[in-house]
C-alpha cells in the first residue's frame, strides 16, 4: 500500500463522475481511501467554476488546506475540474501547496503525475483541451444500485453566459459501444439505475453520425435485462424534436421525469443568452411531452438579472414560469464569468436588485411545488432509497421516477431497494412517508 487519498468534490453530476473515475485510479496505482482528511497522503480537490461563488469557495478551501501541508510536507495536492482548466498554472502561482492541476480531459494522467512529483519535486499543469480518451475506465462508484454514465463530453452552444465551452472544450460524443459496454458491466453486476450524463445529452452524435443518436442510447439502455430507471441530463430545448418525446414516452425504464433548462421567459433575454429558441418554441416542447406522458414532471433553470434584463422583461419570466406550472426549479442570479461575452452587455443589473428578483422567483415556484406536492398526499409510489437520512437514522432517503425526495422510517436493509410507499405528507423539498412493501 502506497498511502491514502482523500477526494473532495464539488459541483455537478460530470464532477461526481470524474472524481470516481480518480479514486479508481488511485486505487489501481496502489493507494487507499480514507474519509479522514488529517490521513491523507493525496488530496485531490474536483472543482466546479460555474458561478464566481464557486471560484471563492475552491480558492478558500486551498488556503486552509495550507496548514495541512506544514503538518504533513510531502503532502501531494491535486486540483481538477473546470477552475482546474480555467485558471491552469496561475494555481500553482498562487498557492505554493498545489502540487498538480490537471483539467477535466487531463484525469488519466493523474498517475503518471503523482509518480512524477514524488520523483522530481516538481509540480505540474496540464490542461490540455484536446482528443478525449474514452476507452472505459474503472469507475469507484459511491452506490453499487446507482451509475453516472456519460454520453458526451464538452459544449457547442456558447451561451453568452457559460463557461462550460472553455473549460469542457467542444462537444465530443463517446462512442455508443463504449457507453454500452460501461452500462452492460454496471446493469450484470447488479445495477438498478443509470443517468446518462452531457452537457446537452440530446445533441448525442451531431458530431459523430455514424454512432447514431441520443434515441438509440435510451432504446439499447432499456433492453439490459435488469435495468429498472434510466435518467438523464440535461436535454437542450433547441435540440428537441418530436421522435425524442414519441422514444422517451414508449420506453418503460426511461423515468417520467425530464430536467429542461429554460434559463429566462422572456425572448429578448433568451434572445442575448444565445439559447436558440423562442418561449413559445419552449412552451410547445412541454405540451408535446406532457400529452405524450401526462404523468411526467418537469424541472428546470432559471437566471434572473441578467445584463440589461428590465423589470417588465423578469415578470415576463415570472409570469412565464407559472405558464410553465413546473413540478421544480434551479433558480439563480446572474454570476459575471471573466472571459464571457455576457460580461460586455450593459447595463448590468445591480446585486441586490438580482437577490430581489432571485427571492421573488423562489417564492413562487415553491408555491407552485408545494400546491402540486400537496395533491398527491395519500398516493403510493415506488420508490429508489438510496441513503439514511442525514437528520435521523431512524429514517431513509430515496428518490420516485418523478425524482421527487421520500423520507420514511426505515433500516439500511432497505438502502438499493425499490419499494411501495405512501406519500403522507407534502412538504415543498419532498415527503414524510409510510413503507409499504418490497
Amino acid at each position: 500500500m502506497k498511502g491514502k487519498y482523500y477526494i473532495i468534490t464539488l459541483g455537478c453530476q460530470k464532477n461526481e463522475y470524474d472524481s470516481q473515475l480518480i479514486s479508481a485510479l488511485l486505487k489501481s496505482c496502489g493507494y487507499e481511501k480514507t474519509e479522514e482528511i488529517t490521513e491523507t497522503d493525496i488530496l485531490v480537490i474536483n472543482t466546479c467554476s460555474i458561478r464566481d461563488k464557486a471560484d471563492v469557495k475552491v480558492y478558500g478551501r486551498l488556503g486552509q488546506y495550507r496548514e495541512l501541508k506544514k503538518l504533513k510536507p510531502n503532502l501531494i495536492t491535486i486540483v481538477s475540474g473546470c477552475l482546474a482548466q480555467k485558471d491552469g498554472k496561475k494555481l500553482l502561482g498562487r498557492f505554493p501547496n498545489v502540487n498538480i492541476v490537471v483539467g477535466p480531459r487531463n484525469i488519466s494522467s493523474i498517475p503518471y503525475l503523482v509518480e512524477y512529483v514524488q520523483r522530481t519535486g516538481k509540480r505540474r499543469a496540464l490542461c490540455e483541451l484536446g482528443d478525449m480518451n474514452f476507452e472505459v475506465m474503472p469507475v469507484d462508484r459511491d452506490r453499487s444500485f446507482s451509475a453516472w454514465i456519460p454520453v458526451t463530453e464538452g459544449c457547442d452552444n456558447r451561451c453568452t453566459y457559460c463557461i462550460v465551452p472553455y473549460v469542457r472544450g467542444a462537444m465530443v460524443s463517446r462512442p455508443l459501444e463504449h457507453i454500452m459496454k460501461e452500462a452492460e458491466e454496471f446493469v450484470n453486476s447488479g445495477g438498478l439505475e443509470i443517468t446518462l450524463l452531457g452537457q446537452n445529452v440530446n445533441a448525442y452524435g451531431k458530431d459523430k453520425p455514424e454512432y447514431g443518436s441520443f434515441n438509440d442510447i435510451l432504446k439499447k439502455i432499456n433492453n439490459l435485462k435488469g435495468i429498472e430507471r434510466i435518467r438523464f441530463m440535461s436535454p437542450h430545448p433547441a435540440n428537441f424534436d418530436d421522435k425524442f418525446v414519441e422514444t422517451m414516452a414508449s420506453l418503460e425504464h426511461v423515468c417520467r421525469h425530464i430536467h429542461l433548462p429554460l434559463q429566462s421567459g422572456d425572448d429578448t433575454i433568451l434572445r442575448r443568452m444565445g439559447r436558440r429558441y423562442t418561449t413559445q418554441d419552449y412552451a410547445s416542447i412541454v405540451e408535446k411531452l406532457r400529452q405524450a406522458m401526462p404523468e411526467i414532471a418537469i424541472t428546470t433553470d432559471i437566471i434572473v438579472g441578467f445584463p440589461g434584463e428590465t423589470n417588465e422583461q423578469f415578470e415576463n419570466t415570472m409570469s412565464f414560469v407559472k405558464q410553465m406550472n413546473f413540478d421544480g426549479a434551479f433558480m439563480f442570479a446572474y454570476s459575471e464569468r471573466e472571459g464571457t461575452p455576457a460580461v460586455k452587455i450593459n447595463p448590468s443589473v445591480p446585486p441586490q436588485e438580482r437577490l430581489d428578483r432571485l427571492n421573488k422567483l423562489i417564492e413562487m415556484q415553491n408555491n407552485i411545488t408545494f400546491e402540486k406536492h400537496k395533491k398527491l398526499e395519500g398516493s403510493e409510489a415506488l420508490v429508489l432509497v438510496e441513503t439514511l437520512s442525514k437528520k435521523d437514522g431512524e429514517f431513509v432517503t430515496g428518490k420516485t421516477d418523478k425524482k421527487t425526495v421520500v423520507n420514511f422510517t426505515g433500516d439500511s436493509s432497505l438502502i438499493g431497494k425499490i419499494v411501495k410507499v405512501k406519500l403522507e405528507k407534502a412538504f415543498t423539498w419532498g415527503f414524510m412517508g409510510k413503507f409499504i412493501s418490497d
